[in-house]
């Protein structure tokens, strides 16, 4: 109770002094003496930025003041703000891609200065935004985040010549996937399960299609995405590894038109259009693969195919009022030879109320319902089994731009869980099962927060925040009761762990509390200027994650189990520590870092664990400790004909699960094994060549170490049969992994910009047909009796052609 009461002590000291009267000194003392003179000497310019053409909101546009080199970017909403003495200045707004603006601002009085910016046509007027906009990054100290434009992501070639947002932020340093065909992606060493997936501020548990080839996010729906590897900002929380955060686009709330593409596995189509013309826009889009309609051609009884939806409405209720609706539908399908399939997907509707209180303050409330499901069926047992995770969640923000050196955001959010472990359904009459709802458990997760950006000097700046945490694991309708309150057992004659069986059972209400656990987590991130292209960063953040994945993602049907922390599962703890040094060098920049992450009560599950309608998790699991450190490089080229980047990662991931007594070996024996996601090395080359205005290329060339894998090294023979023993876990790799992408995008009419635009989009994935290995299997030779490895390849060399059009 004392850390409790600590806790929001702290919190609401650190809340309230921002929200005195403006002479209030509410920002750190190394620049306090500033903000004691006159206020009335200090005015806010305020407004929103939207794009021209369609009048969609434009966030992170930079917004500054050369004379005084300082400035500000719009926000998730494309409002801004910015407090100045009085006088007037030269105001540059800037965005790569649009066309700059410059305003001459006599600041003698709170102003607000909404603009509409088109879209870029002169090089020269890019080249000088983009200096600026640097300046200023290199200055924030936001650290450890990959952000790339929609339009880079289009020209990366792809698997099936489709574009994929997940592979793209693969090709930079510290992303990775666990191997060719696996689902989730991996950043700093973390597992899949410890990324927390934004949608428009909605929780996606799954972002792939078809296992890992597509991820479910519609590239012509998207309009910005960041993924924070660390120095994680105290807003978000959950997820101990990474934060992907993406917004769809609003939608044309000017006139109706809509993008598409049509390829030779899968076709999407957009379309946007305002309700009422500058005051209402609808967005509908939807995508679907069809290969699986030719596998009759080549005798096959397959199916594997993916479809979804994304859908948008946006209101101006005036200039002070934003109502926005967003909802995803996804799901996957897959079935091999009427033995068995599953289907699996996403789902949520979020309501979202955008309000500017004044110049100086801006609020955002949600409402958000978010589902993943997962079916499986399988046909020669006569079973189908159901399971899935739900939420609802609400969250408040409030931020404060207090000045050109302090601001602040605040929030709360409260999110209600129901995990489904699954239910059974016999599929005929004859069915030997019968059918069974396991039990469902519920969770109550809450957070508050502030984060504050401050810049204590020119050459310092600072984002410093808390969030508290606290996870409630509710009553369900019954729960089991363990001898010795140990639900795993270990049988020290046969050296291996066993479920243990409930002694009893007990019903409990769901208004009661199981289990809660409270935790308070700092995040701080600074940055120094050497000069205006010159900076030093360091970072630290603690994020404690209360729901769990159980999870085989790298097999052919992944199968997720989702637990949360209760007395027999702790919640994980991540800290991490990382440093990093960045220099712009004209149309070059370089940046490196250096990462630890430690984090505890990582889970793993036992050998010979049963994941499908497991009833218990807590009888198949043993809680261990991971860590993951290692060192980023990245050099890009932003000017010219020529662009693109070299990213390489050198660094290791592990674990370690040792017995709960000195008499169990745990997992290895107790010795840190490799993750399965573990790469030592792993180096990109992404270009983009820009041959004339119909014809451009793109390449990527990707060096990988193999995945940790655990082999055979002996057999036995008992009864008369054979037993393999393997050696300690993921002690060997995978061979390592290479291949080259290329892609050719033709646009016939490029001076066309109204009615309808095509372009022709030709790629090679695997272009050298490099067989690289999934997986290698071991097993009997049935013609020479001979034990033989056997190695599975999903792709070698893959063409295909996209047509992509707007109108």
């Amino acid at each position: 109770m004392h850390k409790i009461k600590w806790c929001l002590v702290v919190l609401m000291i650190f809340a309230f002094v921002p929200c005195q009267a403006q002479h209030t000194l509410s920002v750190p003392s190394a620049f306090a003496k500033a903000n004691k003179k006159a206020n009335s000497q200090k005015y806010t310019l305020s407004g929103t930025v939207t794009e021209e053409e369609t009048g969609e909101t434009l966030l992170n546009v930079t917004v500054s003041i050369p004379e005084l080199a300082t400035g500000t970017v719009t926000n998730e909403y494309g409002f801004y703000s910015i407090t100045l003495e009085a006088g007037t200045y030269q105001v540059i707004y800037s965005s790569i891609g649009f066309q700059s603006i410059e305003r001459t601002v006599v600041l003698d009085q709170n102003q607000k200065i909404s603009l509409k910016m088109q879209e870029q046509g002169e090089q020269l007027d890019a080249i000088i935004l983009k200096n600026d906009i640097e300046k200023l990054n290199t200055r924030s100290p936001q650290m450890s985040v990959n952000a790339l434009s929609i339009e880079s992501i289009k020209k990366t070639p792809v698997v099936l010549g489709e574009v994929d947002l997940i592979k793209t932020l693969t090709l930079l340093p510290g992303v990775t996937t666990a191997g060719e065909g696996a689902s989730g992606f991996n950043v700093r060493g973390g597992a899949a399960d410890q990324n927390l997936v934004l949608l428009d501020e909605a929780t996606l548990y799954g972002s792939d299609h078809l296992f890992g080839f597509f991820s479910v996010f519609n590239p012509d729906a998207i309009k910005d995405l960041k993924l924070y590897k660390g120095g994680i900002p105290a807003r978000y929380g959950g997820r101990v590894s990474s934060v992907l955060d993406i917004y769809q686009r609003d939608g044309n709330n000017r006139k109706l038109s809509g993008t598409g593409g049509i390829g030779i596995v899968a076709s999407r189509l957009l379309l946007e259009g305002p309700i009422q013309k500058n005051k209402s826009s609808f967005l509908v889009g939807g995508r679907s693969s069809y290969a699986h309609l030719f596998f009759p051609l080549f005798g096959l009884e397959n199916q594997a195919y993916f479809y979804d939806l994304n859908a948008k409405v946006s209101f101006n209720l005036d200039d002070r009022n934003r109502l926005y609706g967003s909802a995803y539908f996804g799901r996957d399908r897959f079935e091999v030879n009427n033995l068995f399939g599953n289907t699996f997907g996403n789902s949520f509707v979020n309501l979202r109320w955008n309000h500017v209180f004044n110049d100086k303050w801006f609020s955002n409330a949600s409402v958000i319902y978010s589902d993943y499901n997962y079916a499986l069926e399988l046909q020669f047992v006569e079973f189908e089994f159901f399971s899935g995770i739900s939420n609802l969640n609400i969250k408040y923000d409030l931020t404060h731009f207090q000045s050109d050196k302090a601001k602040l955001r605040y929030g709360l959010n409260s999110i209600y869980y129901e995990f489904d472990p699954g239910k059974i359904v016999p599929t005929t009459p004859t069915s030997a099962i019968n059918e069974r709802q396991l039990v469902k458990k519920y969770a109550w997760e809450n957070a508050l927060y502030v984060d504050g950006e401050f810049r204590l000097t020119d050459q310092l700046n600072v984002n410093a925040g808390l969030r508290l945490t606290s996870f409630n694991r509710l009553g369900q309708d019954f729960i089991n009761i363990y001898e010795n309150n140990q639900p795993l057992l270990f049988n020290q004659e046969q050296g291996v762990y066993e479920s243990a069986e409930p002694i009893a059972t007990e019903e409990s209400s769901r208004s009661n509390t199981l289990e809660t656990f409270v935790n308070l987590e700092p995040r701080l991130s600074v940055a120094y200027s050497l000069d205006d292209d010159t900076s030093i960063k360091a970072s630290y953040q603690r994020i404690n994650q209360y729901i769990h994945l159980v999870s085989n993602t790298t097999a052919p049907t992944p199968f997720d189990l989702y637990a949360p922390s209760g007395n027999f599962i702790k919640p994980q703890q991540g800290d991490q520590v990382a440093a990093g040094f960045f220099k712009n060098l004209g149309d070059y920049s370089f940046e490196t870092e250096a990462f630890y992450k430690s984090v505890n009560n990582r889970l793993d599950y036992i050998d010979g664990a049963d994941l499908i309608a497991q009833d218990a998790v807590e009888t198949i699991l043993l809680s261990g400790k991971a860590r993951a450190y290692g060192l980023e490089f990245l050099l890009r080229k932003k000017e010219g004909k020529l662009q693109g980047w070299i990213a390489y990662t050198l660094s290791k991931s592990e674990q370690r699960t040792p017995g709960r007594t000195a008499d169990e070996p745990g997992i290895n024996n107790g010795e840190w094994y490799n993750a399965p996601w573990d790469k030592t090395h792993d180096l990109t080359v992404t270009a983009n060549y820009e041959w004339s205005d119909k014809w451009s290329f793109g390449s990527n060339f990707v060096l990988q170490t193999g995945q940790p894998v655990t082999y055979p090294n002996g057999q036995y023979q008992f009864n008369g049969l054979f037993v393999p023993t393997y050696e300690s876990r993921n002690a060997s790799r995978l061979p390592i992994i290479h291949r080259l992408d290329i892609s050719a995008t033709y646009i016939p009419k490029p001076d066309k910009t109204k009615g309808w635009q095509g372009s022709w989009v030709f790629s090679l994935y695997n272009a050298y047909n490099r067989k690289n290995a999934a997986s290698i299997s071991f097993g009997e030779n049935e013609d020479t009796n001979r034990n033989e490895a056997t190695r599975l390849s999903i792709f070698g060399i893959v063409p295909a052609v996209t047509y992509n059009f707007k109108f």
